[in-house]
């Protein structure tokens, strides 16, 4: 019996949602899953289409990178999601995409603002975008300091990951994290859909303000706090 089967599986799962969500085109993005107590993920193969894929076909790495079972070589993001599990160490489940408005915001180096309700039931605050990579990061092994370049910028705004689950890498495209893969893709979903409202919002009033702190916490705390009653 295959014993990594259940994370083949589950990154099978949570791949196939990115093309479904219009949140890739052709072979663009990759989802992972985690089985921790194994040290190890499976990743979607590189460069396969979509409706190639299989749950056998997902490759499975330890927290180095290194193929554990597979015969296919691996994301060419697999090093980037190796060192945020080894750093971020609750998250069961990383994606990474380029999708439209997301990227649009990564490209043009901005943080999206919280201007709504439906951002502040996701965070509290503004949408991080890292700052653009160094010369000398991106000509030494680019996708391992990709990790570092998400990580440093948390740090920088001195957020946790587990407070803010997606961000923008500068110059790039959105990576999103959460307890499983499924909740990772959720999160890429809304976080295209913050950047869609978001880009609306300025367009509609270039002068917009940034949502009021009661509201803020209002709507977080309605779904996250101690006393939240959303939901069954």
């Amino acid at each position: 019996m295959n014993k990594y089967a259940h994370i083949q599986q589950e990154a099978f799962e949570a791949n196939m949602q990115l093309p479904e969500l219009k949140l890739v085109l052709y072979t663009f993005g990759n989802v992972s899953a985690a089985d921790r107590s194994k040290g190890v993920f499976a990743i979607k193969p590189s460069g396969i289409p979509y409706h190639d894929l299989t749950p056998e076909k997902m490759v499975v790495v330890d927290f180095d990178g290194k193929v554990v079972e597979g015969s296919l070589r691996p994301s060419s993001d697999t090093l980037t999601h190796a060192v945020l599990y080894k750093h971020f160490i609750t998250v069961g489940g990383i994606a990474h995409t380029h999708s439209t408005y997301a990227t649009g915001w990564a490209q043009s180096l901005r943080d999206i603002p919280i201007y709504g309700t439906t951002h502040a039931d996701h965070t509290t605050c503004d949408i991080p975008c890292a700052a653009p990579m160094s010369d000398e990061m991106i000509q030494g092994d680019y996708e391992y300091q990709t990790g570092f370049q998400v990580i440093d910028a948390l740090k920088e705004r001195q957020l946790n990951y587990t407070d803010v689950e997606m961000i923008l890498v500068g110059n790039h495209a959105p990576f999103t994290w959460g307890a499983t893969a499924a909740k990772a893709v959720y999160n890429s979903a809304v976080l295209e859909e913050i950047a869609k409202m978001a880009f609306i919002t300025e367009t509609v009033n270039a002068d917009a303000r940034r949502l009021k702190n009661a509201l803020i916490k209002k709507h977080y705390d309605r779904k996250h706090g101690s006393g939240s009653y959303y939901g069954q």
